[in-house]
């Protein structure tokens, strides 16, 4: 497909269930504000666990959006997705009608699904045998129910899949998406990802490969990107949701529109199943990847939301990357990393900081990396710490990395009519 024949497409809504807050409203509010969303595990009696804190999500009822009965028959990472899908069309102001329902799809990506469901029946199975397991155990636990159940809650009835890519999931569900309206194949999706892993075998298995910080006493200060005492990603969960569209149809609608997406770019590493290989080569190649592929050069990029986990191998070789990626332009861009507030919500990640580079387009305001206070001398680039920016967004980058060596980067830009 070359360049002329691609339908533009465009950012109409936005959906957010997060640790530090369940409205788009509330979350961007709390990025700007430095918000620490990050507390002591009250999910399940985490007392005997290494790590005993995690970014929960708060304040959350499912009995908002969804009937009593049907919440009950989906996990939480279910529920949390078709909540934020709900939002994002009732932000775009998309009703989803007999006449357009083909052509509106939903691609939401998860790394792990419904783990919580899976534990709790295998207790049943355990102690009261295998017939008395729930029917609905396999539809609530599978990965793909996040975008099968937005699609039966909203009636969209176009294209439809779930990536499980680990912690690229969200953003390779957003950058499909993004593919599927280019070439034709619908006026509309519904995409992002969705996480609700914080359970006891979760934690005890990521803690297990020495991956979690267990700077238990202080919560507010674990998730700290980029900073010389970090320890590991604090778990969180939640969901983001984006509605992207065909130009023409937000325009013939009289949509707003927030940004234009414009690139996608995805590489795996080939290397290890956890671990980044060294220098960030398949990093930086999805960065270049999605640059290309946008027609935008390093010089224009003002803003990349980092993935920034707060690991000891990720943020160094996330900083070689982004220098790799875009030269001497990689000293003057603005970088933050989101996680430092929210957690890393995983195959949900994608989806919130999708989310939060998108209104950084939108509103000329970059949210800052907290938590930065003593910085690494492998990790010298600009990282906008501890406090929000006023600065003009033109391109935004969100990037993201899995388990396994995948690489995204999705690329977004201030809305033009001449593009």
């Amino acid at each position: 497909m070359t360049n002329f024949e691609r339908k533009r497409v465009v950012v109409t809504g936005l959906g957010a269930i997060t640790p530090i807050g369940n409205t788009l409203a509330e979350y961007w509010e709390g990025l700007l504000f430095g918000r620490n969303g990050i507390g002591l595990i009250s999910l399940f009696d985490a007392s005997n666990h290494a790590c005993r804190i995690a970014g929960e999500v708060k304040g959350y009822d499912p009995h908002d959006y969804l009937e009593r009965k049907e919440a009950k028959r989906m996990d939480r990472f279910a529920q949390f997705a078709v909540s934020a899908s709900k939002q994002a069309l009732a932000d775009a102001q998309l009703a989803i009608t007999d006449l357009n329902a083909e052509q509106v799809g939903a691609m939401i990506g998860t790394g792990i699904g419904g783990l919580k469901v899976l534990e709790d029946q295998e207790q049943i199975y355990l102690s009261k045998g295998p017939d008395r397991c729930s029917p609905f155990m396999i539809p609530m636990m599978i990965a793909n129910m996040a975008a099968g159940l937005t699609a039966i809650h909203t009636g969209a009835k176009g294209p439809n899949s779930c990536s499980v890519t680990a912690c690229a999931a969200g953003s390779n569900a957003v950058g499909d998406a993004f593919r599927l309206i280019q070439g034709g194949y619908a006026q509309a999706m519904i995409c992002g990802g969705t996480e609700a892993a914080v359970t006891p075998l979760s934690v005890a298995g990521f803690a297990a490969a020495r991956a979690l910080s267990t700077r238990n006493d202080d919560p507010a200060h674990a998730s700290r990107p980029f900073d010389r005492d970090r320890d590991g990603f604090v778990m969180g969960e939640g969901a983001g949701i984006l509605i992207l569209e065909e130009l023409e149809h937000a325009v013939s609608r009289g949509a707003r529109i927030y940004a234009e997406m414009i690139g996608y770019g995805m590489t795996c590493d080939a290397y290890h199943m956890t671990s980044p290989v060294p220098g960030g080569a398949g990093a930086a190649r999805a960065i270049q990847l999605a640059l290309k592929d946008a027609g935008v050069t390093p010089e224009q990029v003002s803003y990349i939301n980092a993935h920034g986990t707060s690991t000891p191998a990720n943020d160094p070789t996330e900083t070689a990357a982004i220098k790799t990626a875009l030269g001497e332009s990689a000293l003057k861009v603005a970088i933050s990393s989101t996680k430092s507030m929210t957690g890393h919500l995983l195959g949900g990640s994608g989806g919130i900081e999708a989310v939060a580079a998108v209104m950084a387009v939108a509103n000329d305001q970059i949210p800052p990396t907290i938590n930065l206070e003593n910085p690494d001398p492998a990790c010298d680039l600009d990282y906008v710490p501890n406090v929000s920016r006023a600065q003009k967004v033109e391109v935004a980058l969100s990037n993201s990395f899995g388990f396994g060596g995948h690489n995204v980067t999705l690329v977004f830009k201030k809305y033009a009519e001449k593009g």
